[in-house]
């Protein structure tokens, strides 16, 4: 998936901090990226965990489908669109300090939402899951190119990139499991004791007089930027909004209108503050760059996609098919091994063909596995009408994700390598949301989830069909946009979120 990298921030440090010995000696270096490792490891598994509790969430609390498809979105909303703040925060703040308030407020937050009573409550804690997410994972990641330096840097940043995937994977697995045997709260209690461990231990290793630089910055000259960071939530949260509203009142009626065209204001009220700020949040000259306009549509569109498919599949399996939660996951652990592979398979391919062939290849595979899956009826087995096309979509949709990252990524200069990173990791988040919000207006009546009554597959199918639409959409978009040739292997692994 995206690649992850500080938003803001040196990326390659002076070695001198780890040679003069001004760092934390080595055993404690890689103790502390194990705790790293997992806080990002909760924030990655509390994207997927709850797509397979959906429908108990649902049931529980009496969700409406326009709240189930918050329960998602809002966490990847928050998530996204304040990496940039996050990775600002850090700056300003302090990276240590930026982290354990990150992972604070998303272990508390994981606690209210385990303990919520009614739809409001649960999306209110989502989102305040997301808020400290986005400012945990950009200041681990600083942390970790910080800490360490040459071989062991690229060392320590596979094991960062491993996490990704084999979150994406357990979270499927481990939303089931809990769901089935201790109840759909313990998805997120299960945070709880080990955002407790890891908080407490990075506070005790990690030594600022050792690592100063990870501290306040006394002299940074940068801000915060607070008014670009509220218009960059606020136009894709309008945007989900009217979508999710769509669903009830049809395109056409003022409650759809209004937010849509609040939307679009709140984007025009970003540019002309980040145009006139000192220091903005996101310079508007780096959005010029055809490489990374190219590789943040395809990552945008590759996320939405398939955490959009996760949703449908999760609700049709249990809601129409009568699966278990337990085996939906299991349903879903195939999967997750898929865009693993789709990734790794990308990552070999991408080098001898370029890069619009490969995006060309993974989202015309994305587009087959949409038209498989739109065959789902109200009734079959899960192992033929759903696995076949999930597999076919998740292999071309993990080489997409790599063709995503590879190609923003591309040429880019050093001191734009944070920002970028950030960038790219907020497409990410954002097309999760807005993905979920599209497809739950098109599923419309077969997302309901009160009452004893199967709801109808036709929405699903319609779904998944405008999944392979935007899948082709996607294929010809890459074709134009992404940049021609191979990558450079001479400028080195670019790692995978």
């Amino acid at each position: 998936m995206a690649q992850e990298s500080p938003p803001h921030g040196p990326a390659h440090p002076s070695a001198e901090h780890h040679h003069e010995g001004h760092g934390p000696p080595v055993s404690r270096r890689w103790a502390t990226l194990a705790l790293l490792c997992m806080a990002q490891f909760l924030l990655i598994v509390d994207v997927t965990v709850i797509n397979v509790a959906l429908p108990a969430v649902g049931d529980a609390l009496d969700l409406s489908a326009g709240q189930l498809t918050w329960a998602v979105t809002a966490y990847t909303l928050c998530f996204g669109s304040l990496l940039l703040l996050g990775g600002r925060a850090g700056d300003h703040f302090g990276h240590k300090r930026t982290f354990l308030a990150g992972l604070l407020i998303f272990t508390a937050a994981s606690l209210m939402s385990g303990l919520a009573d009614s739809g409001g409550t649960l999306i209110a804690a989502r989102a305040a899951q997301g808020v400290g997410a986005a400012l945990l994972s950009p200041a681990a990641m600083a942390i970790i190119t910080f800490m360490f330096d040459g071989p062991e840097r690229h060392r320590a940043l596979g094991i960062w990139a491993a996490i990704g995937g084999s979150g994406a994977a357990f979270g499927v697995l481990l939303g089931g499991l809990l769901t089935t045997s201790l109840g759909w709260e313990w998805i997120f209690f299960i945070n709880i004791p080990i955002g407790a461990v890891v908080f407490l231990c990075v506070a005790v290793l990690l030594n600022e007089r050792e690592a100063p630089h990870l501290g306040h910055h006394q002299k940074s000259p940068k801000g915060v930027d607070p008014v670009g960071a509220l218009t960059m939530i606020a136009a894709p949260g309008l945007l989900i909004y009217g979508l999710v509203q769509a669903r009830d009142h049809g395109f056409g009626s003022a409650a759809v209108l209004l937010p849509l065209l609040g939307a679009v204001v709140c984007a025009g009220a970003f540019i002309a503050t980040e145009r006139s700020v000192r220091v903005p949040l996101v310079r508007l000259s780096v959005l010029t760059r055809r490489n990374l306009v190219g590789g943040s549509l395809v990552m945008l569109s590759a996320s939405g996609v398939l955490i959009s498919l996760f949703f449908l599949c999760s609700l049709y399996l249990q809601h129409v098919l009568g699966l278990s939660a337990m085996r939906t996951g299991l349903v879903f652990l195939p999967v997750a091994i898929a865009i693993t592979l789709g990734a790794h398979v990308g990552s070999q391919v991408i080098g001898k063909i370029g890069w619009r062939p490969a995006a060309i290849t993974g989202f015309a595979l994305a587009a087959v596995g949409g038209l498989l899956l739109a065959r789902a009826g109200n009734s079959g087995s899960a192992w033929t009408q759903v696995l076949p096309g999930f597999l076919v979509a998740a292999v071309g949709l993990g080489l997409g994700f790599v063709c995503a990252t590879t190609s923003a990524m591309t040429d880019v200069p050093h001191q734009d390598m944070g920002l970028t990173s950030g960038l790219v990791n907020t497409f990410h988040e954002l097309g999760s949301a807005l993905g979920v919000a599209i497809m739950a207006a098109v599923a419309g009546a077969s997302l309901e989830t009160g009452g004893s009554a199967v709801p109808p597959a036709s929405g699903f199918s319609r779904a998944f069909v405008a999944c392979a639409v935007i899948s082709l959409i996607t294929a010809a978009a890459a074709s134009l946009l992404l940049p021609r040739g191979r990558p450079d292997p001479s400028q080195g692994p670019v790692f995978a979120h």
